[in-house]
């Protein structure tokens, strides 16, 4: 029986330059640039890319006026809350207000 025989280096190294040609001339060959077009496309980039910035931009300053209406609602309650203070009854007023709480008192007990 006849041994197989390895090709040696130079035949390899043929074999793989034949292969690489041909997967080359199978390849189609790319189409020039055009520079119009590509100059379009990197202004059409650009532009979007400033759209989207102003867009941000108009959302972070919409969230600084809301946190500073809401701020200012927050003041406005806190300085009503403050104004808004319970008038002194006199000795007379917190008399009957005491009886009427000790009546009310009393018929529940009683019930």
């Amino acid at each position: 029986m006849k041994r197989y025989k390895e090709p040696h280096f130079q035949d390899r190294i043929a074999a793989a330059a034949r292969a690489r040609a041909e997967v080359l001339e199978r390849l189609p060959e790319r189409a020039p640039v055009d520079e119009a077009a590509v100059a379009a496309r990197a202004e059409q980039r650009r532009a979007k890319e400033a759209a989207a910035r102003e867009k941000r931009q108009n959302a972070l300053r919409e969230a600084k006026e809301q946190r500073a209406a809401k701020r200012a609602l927050a003041l406005e309650a806190e300085a009503a809350k403050a104004a808004k203070v319970k008038p002194e009854l006199t000795e007379a007023e917190r008399k009957a207000a005491r009886d009427a709480r000790y009546l009310a008192r009393k018929k529940r007990a009683s019930s």
